[in-house]
């Protein structure tokens, strides 16, 4: 099988002739083969073409690098020579050290990763199969594209199946073949794969915007796309029915399926009424981890979807790059927005007007403010650049009524809930989006100026934007309307403005008039934060195959960071201190969560205990386990291994119980509190001492009110640290008590 990505390390440079005086002679080593003695020629020539994918994904295009490589190791040594200037050499030793998790799990190599999506668009360059060796024998799934359309799966795609039928029942009428077929026409579901494993596709961009190498969280897994979500038929309607979404778990199972990503959700309903939860737990139940999108109903208290234990549950949070595109004003202030809208016609001042102020007849200054549909007067927009509210309807219809009413483009000021959440869009006319504070502050130029002018500027690249990250104010927040023990989020990830690939069937906007297409779009939703971590499941899969979805849990939530790249505790988008309630852990670590030390580890039977925990008798918990399950006595839900420790209801004091497995060197780790306002927290013992992998050993924690004025009825957030000097632990607490 083919081994490659192993590590990469550019062994010496020989200097060329003169005429190549800016070139040396470079060897990128990336390890052994392991063809075995039925090595083909076609495989030979997969190696080959997947050291020039390899190193089109620095120089940018596949005919720089067959350009540049003059010889390709291809049957024991893997690697290969090229003509390299000393700036590309570093930038390939460099982006990816030999000890970051991509390296060390060979990029998720061969773990299989699947969605429950909209589809794939299976012609995307991020499901190329090149460079793949053959199909992991674990795989028994199938292809079900049209066999008229060709050979669409491939070693990377290796797998796509279909189930509507829960669909059509409630649209009770024969579906056209736009339905029986994996292929995705909506582009979330390709985007969402792409983002956990897409291949490395060099010069991805938007419109030219955001050019580099695109690459998911495990590019060298193989991907599976079961689809189970549809268009809305009305909208009361939904797009992913309970029916298709069990179905989706059940063939995932049997095909072999090793993490599956889950970018869908609804309201969270008690867990033996949950498809989605049930389909989890079976999924959990044969070893296969299962991420879940949190939902995108914040900033609303207790809108977290995805709630049972068994799911790693994901919110969002923004990156350290923007594309902005500011506004500027006539009277010299400037305000940076966002967007990936094309530029203005012409570089000039341009009347500005309150959506508002060119309201139609008949339509109130609350619905035009927010530029609804048909809400626009074209005699009064018209070459003029509207200014419109956040809020309501979607912001790209917002910018298709400005475009009908003949304006030359829109500015989108965010409500307050919006805070400082900026979405770089492409709107369909030149556009640009400002948060909460400059829209103010723009709008009150409308109003107080008497001819009132301004322009958007081209928008531009830019990185290492301060502070990042910050949680996104659409992501949904705790507590856990269902089992307030259970503390979810469990993990917040990138999922702002991400570039992933996309489905060429559809415009990006979705709106009537854009005709635009594109293999690439940006996208924002915790639907784009769950596969960064699916991504990272994928690794850890690779390099750990005996870890459990719990173990794999644990180490992707303990090591998690609840600061900014300014060294503050992570904002909202109100710039306000978040809280647990909003990213649970805190923000991924992938390369921390390869070596956590310790994990809370969890069984299926913990899970039957917790479920006998809440109130479940032996029958129904036998529905989950298979068979007749005997509850535990006096099971305490509060004692569940979760790694994080949330005590909703305190009344004076609780001893709570919690076991860690030690899954790296031999160490002594000692404990760390930070207590909750009002409250004591001490653990026993403060010190636990593990000699060997796989050992265990179990502390209690005892929470107590302090006085009887000391706690408060709201949440308090604290933490409990177990660390040797090497490895962080990290658990949130979260307690609330009565009214005193």
């Amino acid at each position: 099988m083919l081994s490659v990505f192993l590590s990469l390390l550019i062994l010496f440079g020989v200097l060329q002739q003169p005429a190549l005086a800016f070139k040396k002679s470079y060897i990128v080593y990336l390890g052994g083969h392991s063809h075995g003695a039925d090595v083909t020629s076609a495989d030979l020539r997969r190696v080959a073409d997947s050291h020039t994918q390899l190193l089109a994904s620095f120089l940018g295009s596949e005919e720089k690098a067959k350009d540049a490589i003059f010889y390709s190791y291809k049957r024991h040594i893997n690697g290969f020579a090229a003509l390299l200037e000393d700036e590309e050499a570093a930038r390939i030793a460099g982006v990816i050290p030999s000890s970051s998790l991509w390296n060390k799990a060979r990029f998720g190599q061969d773990t299989i990763i699947a969605n429950l999506d909209t589809g794939v668009w299976p012609e995307s360059k991020s499901f190329s199969g090149k460079g793949f060796g053959p199909i992991p024998s674990k795989w028994k799934g199938i292809c079900q594209f049209d066999h008229k359309e060709g050979p669409l799966c491939n070693r990377k795609l290796i797998g796509a199946r279909y189930y509507n039928k829960g669909y059509a029942a409630y649209a009770g009428v024969p579906l056209n073949s736009t339905y029986n077929t994996p292929r995705d026409v909506d582009g979330h579901g390709t985007h969402t794969l792409s983002t956990a494993a897409g291949n490395f596709v060099a010069g991805a961009n938007v419109f030219g915007f955001g050019n580099g190498t695109a690459k998911g969280g495990s590019p060298r897994a193989r991907v599976a796309a079961y689809r189970v979500c549809y268009p809305k038929m009305n909208e009361s309607s939904g797009e992913c029915y309970d029916a298709d979404i069990m179905k989706g778990f059940d063939a995932a199972i049997a095909d072999g399926v090793g993490v599956l990503s889950v970018s869908l959700g609804s309201d969270s309903v008690d867990y033996i009424n949950d498809g989605t939860a049930i389909g989890a737990f079976h999924a959990v139940k044969n070893g296969i981890v299962v991420v879940a999108s949190a939902g995108n109903s914040g900033p609303t208290p207790g809108s977290v979807e995805n709630v049972a234990p068994w799911f790693i549950t994901v919110g969002a949070s923004t990156l350290d790059r923007k594309f902005q595109a500011n506004v500027q004003l006539k009277n010299g202030s400037i305000f940076q927005g966002m967007s990936l809208s094309k530029p203005l016609p012409e570089d000039k001042m341009y009347t500005l007007i309150s959506a508002a102020e060119a309201r139609a007849a008949d339509v109130s200054e609350e619905d035009a403010i927010l530029c609804k549909e048909k809400t626009l007067d074209s005699k009064k927009a018209k070459g003029k650049i509207v200014v419109c509210l956040r809020g309501e309807n979607a912001r790209l219809e917002k910018g298709e009524e400005a475009l009908r009413a003949g304006a030359a483009g829109m500015i989108l000021c965010n409500d307050e809930s919006s805070g400082n959440e900026l979405i770089a869009d492409a709107h369909i006319l030149p556009a640009t989006q400002l948060n909460y504070t400059d829209g103010l502050i723009v709008f009150s130029y409308l109003k107080n100026t008497k001819n009132p002018q301004g322009l958007i500027t081209e928008p531009k690249s830019v990185l290492n934007v301060k502070p990042a990250p910050f949680m996104a104010s659409f992501s949904s927040r705790g507590p856990n309307a269902i089992t307030p023990a259970i503390l979810k989020p469990d993990i917040t990830a990138p999922g702002v403005n991400i570039m992933a690939a996309y489905s060429e069937s559809t415009s990006p906007t979705e709106v009537p008039s854009d005709k635009r297409t594109t293999p690439f779009y940006i996208e924002s939703g915790t639907s784009m934060a769950c596969p960064h971590v699916s991504g990272v499941a994928g690794l850890l899969k690779t390099l750990h195959p005996d870890w459990s979805p719990g173990a794999i849990r644990s180490a992707i939530m303990t090591t998690a960071r609840t600061r900014d790249n300014t060294g503050s505790p992570m904002k909202d988008a109100d710039y306000q201190k978040a809280t647990p309630f909003m990213y649970g852990s805190g923000h991924i670590r992938p390369n921390r969560a390869m070596n956590p030390g310790l994990v809370y580890d969890l069984t299926v039977n913990d899970y039957l205990d917790f479920l006998c925990g809440i109130g479940y008798n032996s029958t129904m918990v036998g529905q989950f386990a298979g068979a007749y399950y005997d509850c535990p006595n006096n099971y305490n839900i509060l004692n569940f291994n979760n790694p994080s420790i949330s005590v909703p209801d305190l009344t004076r004091s609780v001893v709570v119980t919690r076991k860690l497995k030690n899954v790296g060197k031999p160490g002594t780790y000692a404990a760390r509190i930070r207590s909750p306002p009002g409250y004591s927290v001490t653990v026993k013992p403060n010190l636990l001492k593990f000699e060997k992998i796989g050992e265990e050993k179990s502390f209690k924690l005892s929470i107590k009110v302090n006085g009887r004025r000391g706690a408060k009825s709201v949440f308090q957030f604290g933490e409990l640290l177990w660390s040797d000097g090497k490895h962080y632990v990290r658990s949130p607490i979260v307690v609330a008590s009565p009214n005193q």
